[in-house]
Parts: C-alpha cells; sequence; structure tokens
C-alpha cells in the first residue's frame, strides 16, 4: 500500500520523497485491548502510526489510579516526541481498543527526522496537536460535569473507530475518566434512557450521534479544531483552510 493511501493521517500526508524515507523502516503491529506500548518514564524504542483502534496516554497517581489524558488513533503518531528531542515517556500509552498498524524504531526516524526538515516540522505538530489535545482534557476534567465529559469521550472514541459500536466497558470507562464506576453506570444510563445510547455487555453503540453532541461538552470541538488546524486532520476528512 503507497503512504500517501495509508489510513493512517501522519504517513498518508507525507509528500512522495519522504514517504520513500520512511517505508523501508516501517514494520507491522498490533496493539490488542489492554496492551502497554510503553510506561511513564520508559525509554520510548518504537514510535506507533496506528491504523485502526485507540491508544490512550493515562498519568498514574501514587494511589494506584489513572486517567487519560488524550487519545490517538488513525489521527496521530504515538511516540513523535521521542524522534525529536527526548526519549523518556511523559504517559503510559496503552491500547483501549483492539488495532493494528505500522511501527518504525525511534532512533531511525529521529535521524531521518535529523536529516529532513519537512518530517522534523510534521512530528513536531503532531505533537503540538498531542499537547493542545492533553491541556484542554486536563480543562474538561476540572471544568466540566461527567455526563458532558463522558459524552465528549464517546465522540471522539466513535472517529477513531469510525464505528457506531464502541467495545467500551464501564470499568474501563470509570479508570478513563478518573470516576468511580457506579457514577459512570449512573450517566450511563441517563444516556440510554435519553435515547443517545445503548449500552449491553461491554459495547456501546451510538444511536443518536447529534443529541450525544449536544450532551457534550464544547472541549470535543475545541480539540478537534486543533487537530485540524495544526496537521489537517478532522474525523469527516475536511481540511485546514489553506
Amino acid at each position: 500500500m503507497p503512504l500517501q493511501n495509508s489510513p493512517n493521517h501522519f504517513l498518508s500526508s507525507l509528500p512522495a520523497a519522504d514517504a520513500l524515507l520512511v517505508e523501508p523502516h516501517l514494520r507491522p503491529s498490533e496493539f490488542p485491548s489492554g496492551k502497554i506500548l510503553y510506561r511513564a518514564e520508559d525509554l520510548i524504542k518504537d514510535v506507533y502510526l496506528p491504523y485502526t483502534g485507540i491508544i490512550s496516554l493515562v498519568v498514574g497517581v501514587s494511589g494506584g489510579q489513572f486517567v487519560e489524558a488524550g487519545m490517538l488513533g488513525r489521527n496521530g503518531v504515538v511516540g513523535a516526541g521521542s524522534a525529536l528531542d527526548g526519549r523518556m515517556a511523559l504517559n503510559t500509552a496503552i491500547a483501549q481498543a483492539d488495532g493494528s498498524g505500522m511501527l518504525i524504531d525511534a532512533s531511525v526516524l529521529k535521524e531521518i527526522a535529523r536529516n529532513n526538515e519537512n518530517i522534523r516540522t510534521r512530528l513536531a505538530s503532531h505533537e503540538q496537536a498531542l499537547v493542545a489535545h492533553t491541556q484542554q482534557v486536563a480543562a474538561c476534567n476540572a471544568m466540566h460535569e461527567l455526563e458532558e465529559r463522558l459524552s465528549r469521550w464517546l465522540l471522539q472514541s466513535r472517529d477513531l473507530l469510525k464505528s457506531d459500536m464502541l467495545p467500551l466497558t464501564q470499568e474501563f470507562l470509570s479508570q478513563m475518566l478518573g470516576v468511580q464506576r457506579s457514577s459512570v453506570t449512573m450517566v450511563a444510563r441517563k444516556l440510554q434512557e435519553s435515547g443517545l445510547i445503548k449500552y449491553r455487555r461491554g459495547r456501546i453503540h451510538v444511536l443518536d450521534l447529534e443529541g450525544l453532541h449536544e450532551s457534550s461538552c464544547e472541549c470535543y470541538g475545541a480539540i478537534n479544531e486543533y487537530f485540524r488546524k495544526l496537521i489537517g486532520w478532522s474525523p469527516n476528512g475536511i481540511p485546514a483552510p489553506a
């Protein structure tokens, strides 16, 4: 598959000459749900380019709890910073839903980026989009009600998976949102009673997309706008204006 037709936005956006530099070093990889790609403070050995699935970037605290700081999938590069100016992971990357894609040795990509300004700039833009994303999520977690946060999270998951059927358990949702499972159960029940979703046996089916948008906070749109402006990606494929 030519990289210009890749399901991963970073790879598909590379000009042909740059793609030829990267392509020989790519290796296929599977990301089964629950797989940890790297842990906080690890030296990142590989950079991941998901085609499918979702990779959650989570931050833990001393009590053993953790909360999601951001999520990436077909729109991003996981571990891009290791190919720029740092190899140490600042968070833990874990597969939230089964997926697959490509990976490349971080030191190899760093050498390519060092000698190619366009690739270096594109990686930096992806890192900037991720920083904006994590900052918006931090503000969302601090300021918005759980129903809004859950709705935003479901919309983001749907965009990355390109499916109305989301393989997500309430236990996992509670961990990602940093709340008690009983709180997620209550809010999910409310969304279900409103006809926005249907939950059964570890799967959430989005029934009313417009209603879920109305239930979400403005952070969903803000995050997508960052990705659109900084790297030209949006869920519906509409690029940023020139």
